[in-house]
């Protein structure tokens, strides 16, 4: 599944950056907070991927083992 996006050049001054509009359905589906470090790994020219520096807990509960 993918979300297409655009980028957006932003320059002031003598300095430029490029921001990326993360889509609000896949941050919720995520659980990305506000305010949450993140950083971007690039694989090749073509592949970035984003991730949570402290990785989020799991949604799913652990069973005790059976006895």
């Amino acid at each position: 599944m993918g979300h297409q996006i655009k980028i957006q050049r932003v320059k002031r001054g003598r300095t430029k950056s490029y921001y990326v509009n993360f889509p609000a359905a896949l941050a919720e589906a995520a659980r990305i907070e506000k305010v949450k470090e993140m950083e971007w790994l690039v694989e090749d020219r073509d592949t970035f991927v984003l991730r949570r520096i402290k990785p989020a807990k799991s949604v799913l509960s652990r069973k005790k083992p059976l006895s």
